[in-house]
């Protein structure tokens, strides 16, 4: 299925239906009076989050999305039906922004919620309505007001606990699809993943985390390089960050320099990233050169105060210790008193 995370198109809710010019004949009743009855309120815009959903894929192939009209009033004072309510279904994490001014109207994070973005126009007065005392047989009727409508933006950012960050060919498409019933594409060139995967890491007996392998980071991509800033946005719901590191010899230059480019890169991005919790995890344990140089590397980060693995995806070495670490690290960090200050949210 094709990632799709950002869309663009025309909303509109319904019309209200106009009143009826309406008066009553019936056999008998030579004065029967005005009897036009209301016309429709026009449908409203409703977006729900729906889990079920994953990429904004569904939306991007119309350009112009609108709930029903109401009907006209009818005879016998008879109300028009009211517009088809349109229901819009969309990811968790959807971000929902007017396209001409760029404001935020809504950030869409609640499995099932539903929110109403656009109200539909209130139907128009029959005749009836507006028979007096001095006025019998009024001919006046009302249209029915327009409904709301915008251009509209919608940008998906993935709700995830953990994001694996890294240099292409680190190691994370191949970590998420061992820990994972995730199953990204892995080769050995860069910039194999070309869209963010999901995957649900099981640990313990009945706890869970979500897992997001984040396209590879380069220097320059908050400039725009590489994959630029497309997927930069989708770690920022993320709660912890395992920063992944080959030492393997197929990334160019210092371990220690690579890693705080792409530290930079998110900084440059956002500095409340580097607030963030972070784990170093060198991967491709099962390579020898690798294992040879874990042990002189681990002081040096561990100094800098980050805690580290040393795992391979491959043959499973270090992986429950990775998972359980991390499912620990997580609700340690959701403890009540953390709950309210939650990335992300608010």
């Amino acid at each position: 299925m094709k990632f799709v995370d950002e869309v663009k198109f025309h909303a509109k809710a319904g019309d209200g239906g106009r009143g009826c010019l309406s008066f009553r004949r019936e056999k008998f009743v030579p004065r029967g009076g005005p009897d036009g009855g209301d016309g429709g309120n026009g449908g409203d815009v409703l977006f729900e989050v729906d889990p079920g959903v994953n990429t904004l894929l569904d939306l991007r192939y119309r350009a112009h999305y609108r709930a029903g009209n109401g009907a006209p009033g009818l005879g016998k004072t008879k109300h028009g039906k009211n517009g088809e309510t349109l229901v819009i279904k969309v990811p968790p994490g959807t971000l929902v922004y007017n396209d001409e001014t760029g404001e935020l109207l809504a950030d869409l994070t609640e499995a099932g919620k539903q929110l109403c973005l656009l109200r539909g126009g209130q139907g128009g007065r029959g005749n009836a309505r507006f028979m007096t005392s001095t006025n019998r047989a009024p001919r006046h009727t009302q249209p029915g007001i327009p409904g709301e409508e915008l251009d509209l933006r919608l940008q998906l950012k993935l709700l995830a606990d953990v994001g694996l960050i890294g240099l292409p060919n680190a190691g994370k498409s191949t970590l998420i699809s061992s820990v994972s019933a995730a199953r990204p594409k892995i080769a050995d060139y860069p910039f194999t993943t070309l869209v963010p995967n999901l995957g649900v890491v099981r640990y313990g007996d009945f706890d869970s985390y979500v897992m997001a392998d984040i396209p590879g980071l380069i220097a320059g991509a908050s400039e725009g390089h590489g994959l630029g800033t497309r997927f930069l946005r989708h770690i920022e719901r993320t709660d912890l960050f395992l920063h992944l590191i080959d030492l393997s010899g197929m990334q160019e230059g210092d371990p220690l320099e690579n890693f705080a480019v792409i530290n930079r890169e998110l900084e440059q991005y956002s500095p409340e990233l580097l607030d963030r919790p972070m784990m170093v995890v060198f991967t491709k344990l099962d390579v020898t050169e690798v294992r040879e140089q874990v042990a002189s590397l681990r002081p040096l980060f561990e100094g800098r105060g980050f805690r580290t693995f040393a795992i391979s995806a491959v043959t499973g070495v270090g992986l429950p210790e990775l998972v359980r670490a991390t499912g620990q690290e997580l609700a340690r960090r959701r403890s009540p008193e953390e709950l309210d200050s939650r990335p992300g949210e608010g």
